[in-house]
């Protein structure tokens, strides 16, 4: 179960930081505290923990589920659905083959089996993480670090010691984002079903440590202009000047640092685009989400092979929504020739952002 989001108490003094919360309850919690020996900020994943016995019933039942079942299938349920089905599985497999496990024991084992199978294996908990704004992986034998909403870096006490297990889980994560990362590919951009955005290596060639992913998490529903006012991000005459600017179709650029908050405004002003106003929206890796009906969004497309073929990038995409009659063009992220292009669509009259 997904437990309710707690209230953190805001601590300046990271030395006097000690704060514990459920992530999956009643399996999983966290325990944030300061670390005086490492002299830094730990995240501390509480899993339930299994016995000799345990781990190796638990080996036997992953693999024998890894005969009978189409994960495809499995991650298409509703959750509840995927939790009966794995549970049923186990169940017969253990009657199957004789194994004796009693019922505390076969608990501990199940939530392990639902969070390889159905989640994102050791970084599962951390996706339920309501604080968590990144996770990020350096390659093998590193902690994995992450970045939480009050406390902001952290080191954690998970980490990838085996090349085989890091290389299949980046390739579980392109899986999951429905493309596909190799030897001949090594890099991933894309998106997870829950919207959060994957960075993924996964040779030594390119990143000497093995494979790296980071993924950025963003919340389901965009934050709303007056979230935003309320944290003290933005003021309500700056909103007042991007409504004025949005109402007569003016051209804005927003530019800043990695995780400044580009994407987070970019949503936050587009609530000012009048309802029945077409929207088209092109991007790379998808990221902008804006709770509107009159929305075409478009994402572009890596190559099918080898070279170019079947490749659909953002210069194409950007000169094809001109012929889409968009009141309001939104440009998730520009970085090269795609630039000249917003700028020449921007001088022939479409309101671009």
């Amino acid at each position: 179960l997904n437990p309710t989001i707690p209230a953190l108490p805001k601590i300046d003094d990271k030395t006097k930081i000690n704060v514990r919360y459920v992530l999956i309850s009643p399996y999983a919690s966290v325990h944030i505290y300061w670390d005086q020996r490492e002299g830094e900020l730990i995240y501390h994943l509480e899993e339930p923990v299994l016995n000799e016995n345990e781990k190796s019933l638990l080996i036997v039942l992953e693999r024998s589920l890894e005969e009978m079942i189409n994960v495809n299938i499995l991650v298409e349920k509703t959750k509840e659905a995927m939790i009966d089905y794995i549970d049923k599985t186990s169940r017969l497999l253990i009657e199957e083959l004789a194994l004796k496990i009693g019922e505390e024991s076969y608990i501990k084992i199940f939530y392990y089996l639902f969070r390889n199978f159905v989640g994102l294996n050791a970084i599962e908990p951390l996706m339920r993480d309501f604080f968590i704004e990144d996770i990020e992986c350096n390659g093998i034998n590193t902690p994995i670090y992450i970045v939480h909403r009050l406390y902001r870096n952290m080191k954690s006490n998970i980490k990838f010691d085996s090349m085989d297990v890091i290389s299949s889980f980046v390739e579980k994560l392109a899986q999951r984002c429905g493309k596909y990362i190799s030897y001949a590919s090594p890099l991933l951009d894309g998106s997870l079903p829950d919207g959060s955005r994957v960075n993924a290596t996964y040779t030594t060639d390119v990143t000497s440590r093995g494979p790296t992913f980071t993924i950025r998490k963003f919340t389901k529903v965009p934050w709303t202009p007056v979230q935003l006012l309320s944290m003290k991000t933005i003021s309500p005459e700056m909103l007042a000047y991007f409504w004025i600017l949005l109402e007569h179709k003016s051209n804005i650029l927003i530019s800043g640092g990695t995780a400044s908050g580009k994407t987070t405004l970019l949503n936050a002003i587009a609530f000012f685009i009048p309802p029945e106003s077409r929207v088209v929206s092109i991007e790379d890796t998808r990221e902008i989400n804006l709770p509107r009906e009159n929305w075409l969004p478009s994402v572009a497309r890596t190559s099918l092979g080898i070279g170019t073929m079947g490749e659909v990038d953002l210069f194409s995409l950007l000169k094809n929504s001109f012929r889409q009659n968009p009141d309001y063009v939104i440009v998730g992220e520009v970085r090269g020739k795609e630039a000249s292009v917003l700028f020449q669509g921007m001088a022939s009259g479409h309101s671009s952002i």
